[in-house]
């Protein structure tokens, strides 16, 4: 249900159910889940975009999906969320840049993906929802990295409504970082994934982990967190390489590869 394709140092990963819109079900959840162990192992890429199939990037969960769970009991429901929790915690812990290709629509889950995404590019005319209360539900295990996203405010309204809102809203709140025609989609991508290969692979990974560290937290209850992690990357041979180059006036070793 995943299309995983490798260029150089990035790996493209799709997913590939353009039949149902590319929505969630059992099979989709663990096959996300075990690529990101692939992803964070040895010989890994140092930047993955997600994107969908087809006309959308994700409509949230699958029908005939959804129709089992209506018969669940509520250990078989937990134990369901149970799974999806672990794949978004897993994709929003990736030590490397995940970029969202985002487009057509992203709707309940869809925008739970879209949250765990480091850079975010949509195209304009994507539409997104938290369409759960729709369905008498919750966006209720996206929360955590939605919130993190729109803020609290943006929740309340968008959370209760169920309101559908536009690519450029979804950039105000922060939610997507770039919107752009959806003809110039993967030029803008490509633009991200350029950028962020300029960058110390490491010293990269090493500052996702540190805004999951100091995340509402105040500056003197991380202090031995951001202190540690400045000293440590300054002293690494690939700091020592990026300084020295900087200094030097020459590209890092790091460049040569991309």
């Amino acid at each position: 249900m995943l299309d995983i394709r490798r260029k150089g140092p990035v790996e493209y990963v799709t997913l590939n159910r353009p039949e149902v819109r590319n929505a969630f079900n059992e099979a989709l959840i663990a096959e996300l889940t075990a690529w990101t162990r692939a992803a964070s192992s040895r010989g890994a890429p140092r930047v993955a975009v997600l994107g969908g199939a087809g006309k959308v990037f994700c409509a949230g969960a699958d029908l005939s999906w959804m129709s089992r769970t209506v018969e669940y009991t509520h250990e078989e429901n937990l134990k369901d969320a149970e799974a999806l929790a672990a794949m978004l915690e897993a994709l929003d812990r990736l030590p490397i840049p995940l970029v969202g290709r985002v487009h057509g629509a992203a709707l309940g889950g869809g925008i739970g993906l879209t949250s765990v995404c480091d850079v975010v590019v949509a195209a304009d005319d994507t539409v997104f929802g938290f369409t759960e209360v729709k369905l008498g539900v919750l966006p209720a295990v996206i929360a955590p990295y939605a919130l993190g996203k729109i803020g609290l405010s943006a929740a309340r309204h968008l959370f209760l409504t169920g309101h559908r809102f536009s690519a450029d809203h979804a950039r105000q709140m922060g939610l997507v970082h770039h919107v752009v025609p959806a003809a110039e989609l993967d030029a803008a991508v490509d633009g991200y994934v350029k950028e962020l290969l300029t960058s110390g692979p490491q010293a990269v990974g090493a500052a996702k982990r540190l805004v999951a560290d100091v995340a509402r937290r105040s500056p003197r209850e991380v202090a031995s967190i951001t202190t540690h992690a400045i000293a440590t990357r300054r002293t690494s041979p690939e700091g020592q390489e990026g300084m020295r180059a900087f200094l030097e006036k020459r590209k890092p070793s790091w460049t040569e590869a991309t």
